[in-house]
């Protein structure tokens, strides 16, 4: 089964910058990895502080992976001193 998941990211307002080129540096090695459905980083146009990660994975074998690439250990030891707020929802597919 698929996981589908939206992080929610609010930099500092110090930190937008970095932010965006810490979660855009994700997309590229993301979308490579074996299980890697979709992945994408958004920025709010209204409020630039405001981040989305959108990704959908195979399964829950394929989302452990993720957690566990180098890039995603760089992200992780990374961005909580640019962040504000950070929270995600699990997204079911309607249709």
């Amino acid at each position: 089964m698929t996981i589908t998941k939206k992080v929610t990211f609010i930099a500092k307002q110090d930190g937008v910058e970095t932010m965006k080129k810490l979660l855009s540096a994700m997309v590229v090695p993301s979308k490579a990895e074996d299980g890697c459905m979709f992945y994408e980083i958004f920025q709010c146009k209204e409020r630039r502080e405001k981040f989305f990660a959108v990704e959908t994975w195979r399964d829950e074998a394929a989302l452990d992976g993720h957690r566990s690439s180098e890039h995603y250990k760089i992200y992780k030891a990374s961005y909580e001193q640019y962040c504000e707020d950070k929270y995600s929802d699990e997204l079911e597919v309607l249709g």
